[in-house]
């Protein structure tokens, strides 16, 4: 439909929007534009409000899971919001539709101990576990999302100035302080492992493998795995169970959450608070295992 090219070309000018996030946008469209067009012989752009719920209903009936609807709903809110605001129709037929109540499942996160024994997991006589540590020690130092990580280059790091310019969701830059230990392992990365693993190849990233290419989020998130073996550590990993521990041991240390919030590159603050109810979680649970009336 061409309304939606145009909305999501709309959104992409206004915002920024990285590339996936518009696809999502387009496809939950498509998907409600067809089911309208089928069950009630509607167009999209001219839906009603018992149209719509009827679509939304439909969903539940075949399964569809409340954060699924939840998100199908905000597209149709932001879309029809468009179509007013170019007065392609007077009124939003979802303005009076209710979100799906939603349990906010907390993020998993390790303990400090756990994320030392992480960081020690490497075997530092190889390249690759050289180049492992120095990439553990960014990602715990810097809460980078796996893609930013992977994505880094030699020229987005100052290590006499201690920052990485990091290009987040929808080319959006933040600079994030790297920390000593961090800054260590890099310089020892750059100085005796890269030069190792590239031979006398050229290469653009950062963080490289022996073929010369740049680490993958399949490949890293790999080495997370077997590293997380190696530590003992029991529950499944990835490279975003170490941002989130970034986040969550800042905000039990006192960290500000507006501050948390710039160095993760969250756009909202509602998604950085989320951080507030792990660290309760986490004082609720040192409470009762150390008070003698826990």
């Amino acid at each position: 439909m061409r309304s939606i090219e145009a909305f999501a070309d709309a959104v992409w000018m206004e915002r920024g929007l990285a590339r996936n996030t518009l696809s999502s946008y387009q496809s939950d469209l498509r998907h409600c534009a067809a089911w309208l067009r089928d069950a009630e012989r509607v167009g999209l752009r001219d839906a009603r409000r018992d149209q719509l719920l009827s679509y939304l209903a439909a969903g539940v009936d075949e399964g569809v899971r409340p954060r699924t609807s939840a998100r199908r709903l905000s597209t149709l809110r932001q879309f029809y919001q468009w179509v007013v605001r170019e007065q392609l129709r007077p009124d939003d037929p979802t303005a009076q539709i209710e979100a799906p109540r939603l349990g906010r499942p907390l993020p998993k996160s390790l303990s400090e101990a756990e994320v030392e024994a992480l960081l020690e997991a490497p075997d530092l006589t190889t390249a690759e576990g050289l180049r492992d540590r120095a990439m553990l020690e960014l990602l715990y130092a810097t809460g980078l999302r796996v893609s930013e990580l992977v994505g880094l280059q030699p020229d987005q790091m100052s290590l006499t100035q201690g920052v990485v310019r990091v290009i987040g969701k929808g080319g959006k830059e933040r600079l994030v302080p790297l920390g000593e230990q961090a800054i260590d392992w890099l310089q020892r990365y750059l100085r005796e492992a890269r030069p190792v693993l590239l031979g006398a190849q050229p290469a653009a990233s950062l963080f490289v493998t022996r073929r010369g290419d740049g680490m993958t989020r399949q490949a890293f998130w790999y080495r997370i795995k077997k590293h997380a073996a190696g530590a003992g550590i029991r529950q499944t990993l990835s490279p975003h169970t170490v941002r989130h521990a970034f986040a969550t041991h800042l905000v039990n240390h006192g960290a500000d959450l507006r501050v948390v919030q710039l160095l993760l590159g969250h756009s909202s603050l509602s998604t950085t608070q989320i951080y507030t109810h792990v660290a309760r979680e986490r004082l609720q649970a040192l409470h009762a295992r150390h008070h003698p009336r826990g």
